[in-house]
């Protein structure tokens, strides 16, 4: 039987476990596990690609806010990995759909909002706000549909736990592609605190 303390920590273990298994914490892209190529194919069937550290989703992201704002994402030099597990600011980006779902939530964002990867994927954007802030949101995600992007949002958000937290200086944009396809809408915050 373990102690109490290494019991807590067999989900986390799990996580990271998987994770490491799907190369999601990576520090040899080319090979993160050393493993041959027979496994590292049959692992790429259950780890599917994710937009996690995707370098077109990357592009999509970077170069649409740099169209929109005049100015980068992301210091120069700055990859997908980056992005996705050191940036200092959240990223979180949804769907198209008439309800959308988020499909990209860097770590910032998720130890913001308390969600993991898979919980982030699974969920409408709608429900980052509660229930009464979610008109707000709609307005504003319809403003950016109309001008492109917006600047300086301020709104309330809600975590996994029912954490109330306030996204301060927020930047909102439209995720097109050089032909002008849209892909969905995108945020960033760097500026965060508990209510």
């Amino acid at each position: 039987m373990l102690p109490s303390r290494l019991t807590a920590l067999l989900p986390v273990l799990r996580s990271l476990s998987d994770a490491l298994a799907c190369g999601e914490f990576s520090w040899c892209s080319a090979n993160p596990m050393g493993l041959n190529p027979g496994a590292k194919a049959a692992l790429a069937k259950t780890c599917p690609m994710t937009l996690a550290t995707d370098p077109g989703f990357f592009r999509l992201l970077t170069e649409s806010y740099a169209r929109l704002l005049r100015e980068r994402l992301t210091l120069a030099g700055a990859d997908a990995a980056w992005l996705y597990r050191d940036a200092p600011f959240a990223v979180l980006a949804h769907s198209t759909e008439d309800d959308p779902k988020f499909i990209y939530a860097n770590r910032a964002a998720q130890l913001c909002f308390d969600y993991t990867w898979d919980e982030f994927m699974s969920l409408p954007s709608r429900l980052s706000a509660e229930a009464p802030e979610q008109a707000e949101r709609q307005a504003l995600l319809d403003e950016v549909s109309r001008h492109g992007f917006m600047t300086g949002y301020r709104g309330v958000r809600v975590a996994k736990s029912g954490r109330r937290f306030i996204i301060e200086d927020g930047i909102v944009w439209e995720l097109r592609d050089r032909d002008g396809k849209r892909h969905g809408q995108a945020a960033t915050f760097t500026s965060w605190r508990n209510l």
